[in-house]
């Protein structure tokens, strides 16, 4: 076999570089199989190195049906290479094995891939091939019992993959068309308004705290009285968390109702928004 001939092949099987090949053959004397070894400890090399880099690019992929459904949030570097052909069969691929195993990041980095190696491994081969840093993001998987989930993808880059994706779980026991709808359209709804929490008593207490310090400083600055300067602020934070709380929000298709009017209006008597995770990346 010629040198041309050994280089193309290593190149194929590798997916390396015309002089990396090169040097890898030039370092084995030729030998193909020891070519391959020194190629994959130089890119877990070269992998290393770009970890210290920033990712805030990359894609959101979600993963299977109403009755299980899963998120998975893959960073790069850059939207070029968000768009990558290997990159994004590397994501489609992860997003069905993510959403076989619930969500659970360390199990998924240790599980094979059809290439019959590891993801972890296929992840270092990846960052050596494109050159960029790229690391796994946040998870999350619904699968609760007597639920029907539903799902929204926002600017689309290839099939089921994303720059922002919503997961919604609705508990009932209906299965009309209108369901249907309200969970595709509740969906959307929650990529546009991006709520905190499902009602007021579940946003975390430490973003209250910082909100109302924030209006605190903004006010006394003013030189506002203090008994005003509280007042002001309660009516500010009551308003806070009727805006970040998904059933008091104003409904997106019908701004004069709310989401929790337009729940009563379904007249679905068993229905519960269970669930919602919405994922944009660069968040």
């Amino acid at each position: 076999m010629s040198d041309i001939e050994k280089i193309k092949k290593l190149r194929k099987s590798t997916g390396a570089g015309f002089k990396d090949c090169n040097a890898a053959l030039d370092e084995s004397g030729g030998n193909l199989d020891k070519a391959v070894e020194i190629l994959r400890v130089k890119g877990i090399s070269k992998a290393s190195k770009k970890m210290s880099r920033v990712a805030n690019e990359g894609v959101v992929a979600i993963s299977g049906d109403e009755n299980k459904i899963s998120v998975i949030e893959v960073n790069c570097e850059t939207d070029f290479v968000a768009k990558n052909e290997d990159f994004i069969n590397f994501v489609k691929e992860l997003s069905e094995l993510n959403n076989s195993i619930s969500s659970n990041l360390e199990k998924l980095k240790k599980i094979q891939m059809k290439n019959n190696k590891t993801v972890d491994e296929n992840l270092v081969a990846l960052i050596a091939k494109i050159g960029e840093k790229i690391t796994l993001g946040r998870v999350k998987t619904f699968n609760h019992d007597g639920s029907k989930n539903f799902k929204y993808l926002h600017t689309v880059v290839k099939d089921n993959l994303s720059k922002l994706a919503v997961i919604v779980s609705l508990e009932t026991s209906d299965k009309s068309e209108s369901l249907n709808v309200f969970g595709k359209q509740l969906s959307m709804h929650i990529a546009a308004t991006n709520p905190l929490a499902l009602d007021s008593s579940s946003i975390d207490q430490n973003i209250l705290e910082k909100e109302m310090s924030l209006i605190n400083q903004e006010l006394k600055s003013t030189g506002k009285p203090d008994d005003i300067v509280k007042k002001i602020t309660q009516g500010k934070i009551n308003k806070f968390k009727e805006e970040n709380s998904l059933l008091t929000q104003q409904w997106v298709m019908e701004p004069k109702k709310k989401v929790k009017d337009i729940l009563k209006d379904l007249s679905i008597n068993d229905l519960k928004i269970k669930d919602f995770y919405r994922l944009k990346i660069g968040d």
